[in-house]
């Protein structure tokens, strides 16, 4: 992308109503822009971001074999009635009535919605297990959004929710999509820690909140250095096995996990002193176990073995996609501005042409630019080295390439590492091979 030709509209003052890290670098580097009361437009540069996390968390769940689809995000409230929860979710539900005093709402979480497409679509335990998750914008009309897309209205998030005929197989669905999540995490560059949780509204009596590591995070976070250790990856847990899952779980849940509000002391003190850890963080994710509160109340059942009627046992797993953005520069950011993970920088390799015009610095920087097609921003325009510099380093791309007159007509640049802030005087040539 040629910065000339793009719109990115990056800020120099901090807006007076960002409060936090990632709502005032999101805003300077124009990634966002509010168009209501926690209602965001996501500009280009953002938009490419929030596409790279979606495709992450997509190909975690497709990797335990969750099957995509999408749901309405206008509910009827019917469904709701038949669960319980229309009048006691709250006001956070957005409720609608349509042309003909239908009762409808902007749905802000779908248990009730796809339990009732099973139910007309799966008739034997013979269908069982399923798990089926979509990507799909929310809306939850909170009291005082703040933070930017940290706490808005709107959000993007990925739900999944899983059915198993009994309370063996609906464990290894919840511990499944647990070693999904940690991959997930870490594909991002993220520290995650799984916790104990509150089911709140959804029900359920398995819970768990994973917490993203950040020096300005929102919660105080005291943890065994444990879950530093544990390597996630396939070849450690096969999620087709169920010892393995088993195997895992043990590891998250047998080491010390706790918010401030949830700090034991006593427990605290059975960690030895080399092994704890504090820290800042962030929730980014919940994943519930609730066995039939949905199922049963919709009169869903399936045929079982031995002919009766069983009501299939239920979870349920979100992430917040879009919060995912703000979390991930709450964790990587300095004084100057963004410090992208490379799995969802917008782009790889920002390319700053000092002198636009001078034939040797256009080439050097068209090369790069051909070369590299799609996961470039090119910053070709006239604008003095300084407001070049201050901006790269704004959007904090994982890589700058520093085209200057002086280095062109050798035929050499200079290579940053937005990261660390080392500098390489390289060849053209070499520079091209480290970046990619």
């Amino acid at each position: 992308m040629r910065l000339s030709q793009s719109f990115v509209p990056t800020l120099k003052e901090t807006p007076a109503d960002a409060q936090i890290a990632s709502h005032r670098l999101m805003l300077r580097a124009g990634l966002v822009r509010q168009t209501a009361s926690g209602i965001y437009a996501w500009l280009p540069v953002g938009f490419r971001v929030l596409k790279k996390i979606e495709q992450i968390v997509r190909e975690e769940q497709d990797a335990i074999g969750a099957q995509e689809m999408l749901m309405p995000t206008v509910q009827s409230a019917e469904l709701w009635r038949q669960s319980g929860r229309y009048e006691e979710y709250g006001k956070e539900m957005l409720r609608i009535r349509d042309r003909h005093e239908r009762e409808l709402l902007y749905g802000p979480t779908n248990e009730e919605m796809i339990t009732d497409l099973l139910r007309q679509g799966v008739k034997s335990y013979r269908d069982l297990p399923q798990i089926l998750y979509h990507i799909q914008w929310k809306f939850r009309d909170e009291v005082r959004p703040r933070f930017g897309v940290m706490r808005g209205r709107e959000f993007l998030m990925k739900d999944a929710y899983s059915f198993d005929l009994d309370r063996a197989g609906a464990v290894v669905s919840y511990r499944k999509m647990m070693l999904a999540y940690m991959r997930t995490f870490e594909r991002m560059g993220l520290k995650a820690i799984p916790m104990v949780a509150e089911s709140g509204p959804i029900g359920g009596d398995l819970s768990h909140e994973f917490i993203i590591l950040a020096r300005t995070g929102e919660s105080q976070v005291f943890y065994d250095a444990a879950f530093e250790e544990i390597d996630y990856s396939p070849r450690a847990f096969d999620h087709r096995s169920n010892d393995d899952l088993a195997r895992f779980f043990r590891e998250m849940t047998t080491h010390y996990a706790a918010t401030e509000e949830k700090h034991d002391p006593a427990a605290w003190d059975r960690v030895s002193a080399g092994r704890r850890r504090e820290g800042r963080g962030i929730e980014v994710g919940h994943i519930f176990y609730f066995r039939t509160k949905y199922s049963k109340p919709l009169g869903f059942t399936v045929s079982g073995p031995d002919g009766r009627a069983v009501h299939p046992e239920m979870g349920s797993y979100g992430i917040g996609v879009s919060r995912l953005v703000g979390a991930v520069i709450e964790a990587g950011h300095d004084e100057r501005g963004i410090i992208w993970p490379e799995p969802v920088a917008p782009y790889r390799l920002a390319v700053l042409n000092l002198k636009p015009g001078d034939g040797r610095c256009d080439s050097l920087c068209e090369d790069f630019y051909q070369k590299l097609t799609g996961e470039v921003l090119y910053d070709d325009r006239d604008e003095r080295p300084g407001v070049k510099f201050a901006d790269a380093d704004l959007l904090g791309l994982p890589w700058q390439i520093v085209v200057g007159p002086r280095g062109a007509a050798s035929g050499s640049v200079e290579l940053k590492r937005r990261a660390t802030g080392e500098r390489l005087e390289l060849s053209a040539e070499d520079a091209f091979r480290r970046v990619t």
